[in-house]
């Protein structure tokens, strides 16, 4: 058999058999690793601030290197997967990933750290988009591939969680840098695994790939996240270190998205967010992580710095949330098909925003059994409204944009995150400060010192000592945890806002009937492609009209329209992908 049929048989299998299962494993090991390395780092920040000795901005960069870089090239990398390959994409991330975090274990200096860390962004930056749209090629039945992409999510919830515990277990009995070093077994499996297992895939290849465009964007994107968190830090919005990132990343964006409305083959479809469920599902990913990301980081300060509780401590109290994300991933699949896209993402805000009020019990005391509660409905909410807005993004999209599509959402998902630490961390400083104000015995310039952090607050107490050291310690208390309760309430409102956008989606998973015509396989197996949609996203026939029939997309006659079964078989292009060529 040539190496051309071998290669079609192997996709032809993960596209239509039992093998694409395989393939979710694989790409669910490939999202640990990157879900693991966003969050490891943290509790051994520490132990390598003792060993090496960064200055306090050479720190913030080891910290925020990996996210910043993996976020602004979320969408050149998605989009260039699209053009030359998502498996070659993949590949070569896990090769950087790995060269990486073998330089960030054995770094001896900040620099080298730091450069290691933005290595590591790239090779995310590669692998994140390229999971996404090789799942959604290997799964075209959307009752599938929504299961699928709850399992996808939950292992992002169980990495994401899973890093500061295990990070705590190997700070504690190794170094800080075995932290990086977890990385290389799975990596020396994971490599060749994927070079045998995985198909390759790409979009239409129509035009030149838009190489300005991708700069532009990669530099926008940067450009705002960087400035979000220097907000997220409490930097002065008006400084040019803040405000002059911000506008230039605003800039950049806004000319981005006006270049690929002019162009004939731009690098991302700017007609998806004319789908209303597309753009919700977006919107939603952003404010579901707006009202969550920097609620997590006070929580941690408040699980360490109220209740005493050590990292690893602290990692395992998280645990419960942890278990209820997968069991929402686990079972997302028939609650979606059960009650819909609007009602999945709608209840799952409602939940979390009463989790997040349950919450405000929280108090100087420790409730194992009420964070317990909270922590388990804050899990199962969050990761029912994620799913739900993740499959609903990635189904409305082409597979032939599939990477360009799961590079946006993922783009949602790191600039959420970083307005909700701005945000949310604004909201604590503002309702925090003000509660250390008139305190007998204690300096103006300890009670400034004081009012920027928690932490800050402990050690200006410590040492000032006597009465006026002992009542600084215990306003500050009170005062983070009032400050906890405020930015609770103001993370609930944000939830429900949610809610009410979630009422724009569709109120049912629409799937078309199964009638993809035998040939398709047969073609496959002569010119080892697995079928035109299945790889290209493009549809021939009259499959390709009737595909056009979805909620905000033009529909054709009825007599064109293909019926609607809820939860049936879909052809290899879901309802509602099908869009005008340029």
């Amino acid at each position: 058999m040539t190496r051309t049929n071998t290669a079609g048989a192997r996709l032809r299998t993960a596209a239509g058999g039992a093998n694409r299962w395989v393939v979710l494993v694989v790409l669910c090991v490939s999202l640990l690793l990157v879900a693991l390395d966003a969050t490891v780092l943290h509790v051994a920040v520490p132990s390598l601030t003792e060993d090496l000795r960064p200055s306090s901005t050479a720190l913030l960069w080891i910290v925020d290197a990996y996210p910043l870089i993996c976020a602004s090239l979320l969408i050149l990398f998605g989009t260039l997967g699209d053009r030359v390959g998502r498996r070659r994409v993949l590949l070569l991330g896990y090769a950087l990933f790995g060269i990486a975090s073998v330089v960030a274990a054995l770094a001896t200096t900040p620099e080298v750290l730091i450069g290691a860390r933005a290595l590591l962004g790239v090779g995310g930056a590669m692998i994140m988009p390229a999971t996404l749209s090789i799942l959604r090629a290997v799964f075209p039945d959307r009752r599938e591939r929504a299961t699928a992409i709850g399992v996808w999510t939950a292992v992002a919830a169980i990495g994401a969680a899973t890093g500061p515990v295990l990070g705590g277990f190997l700070v504690e009995h190794y170094w800080w840098g075995s932290v990086f070093l977890i990385n290389i077994p799975l990596m020396a499996l994971i490599l060749p695994l994927g070079r045998w297992l995985l198909p390759e895939s790409k979009g239409s290849g129509d035009g030149p790939w838009d190489v300005l465009g991708a700069l532009m964007a990669a530099a926008g994107v940067l450009g705002a996240v960087l400035g979000v968190k220097r907000l997220g830090a409490g930097d002065p919005p008006l400084t040019l270190a803040t405000a002059g990132p911000l506008l230039i990343g605003a800039a950049l964006l806004v000319l981005f998205v006006r270049r690929q409305k002019r162009r004939a083959h731009p690098l991302i479809d700017m007609r998806l967010f004319s789908r209303p469920a597309f753009t919700t599902s977006v919107g939603c990913i952003v404010l579901g992580m707006l009202a969550l990301v920097g609620l997590e980081l006070i929580a941690v300060q408040y699980l360490q710095l109220i209740l005493g509780l050590s990292p690893l401590e602290t990692g395992l109290r998280l645990l419960p949330l942890t278990f209820a994300a997968m069991a929402a991933g686990a079972t997302g699949s028939y609650t979606l098909r059960r009650i819909g896209p609007r009602r999945m993402v709608g209840w799952g805000f409602v939940l979390t925003a009463a989790a997040v009020l349950l919450l405000v019990l929280m108090g100087q005391h420790d409730r194992p059994l009420l964070l317990t509660v909270g922590f388990v409905l804050l899990g199962f909410g969050l990761q029912t409204t994620l799913f739900s807005a993740y499959e609903s993004m990635l189904s409305e999209a082409p597979v032939e944009s599939a990477g360009g599509a799961a590079a946006i959402g993922e783009t949602s998902y790191q600039l959420g995150a970083g307005m909700g630490i701005a945000l949310l961390g604004s909201v604590m400083n503002a309702a925090y400060a003000p509660g250390l104000g008139g305190l007998p015995g204690v300096p103006a310039d300890a009670t400034k010192a004081a009012a920027n952090s928690l932490g800050e607050a402990y050690q200006v107490a410590e040492r000032l000592g006597g009465p006026a050291g002992a009542a600084l310690h215990q306003a500050a208390r009170h005062a983070f945890v009032n400050g906890l309760h405020v930015t609770l309430f103001v993370s609930a409102g944000l939830l429900l806002l949610g809610a009410l956008m979630a009422l724009r989606l569709p109120r049912v998973m629409e799937c078309a009937a199964d009638q993809e015509p035998e040939p398709v396989a047969e073609q496959a197996a002569v010119t080892g492609i697995a079928g035109p949609a299945a790889v290209t996203g493009r549809e021939t026939g009259p499959e390709a009209v009737r595909g056009a029939a979805v909620d905000g997309a033009p529909e054709a006659g009825p007599a064109d329209r293909a019926p609607k079964v809820p939860g049936s078989r879909e052809p290899a292009e879901p309802a509602g992908s099908a869009r005008p060529r340029s």
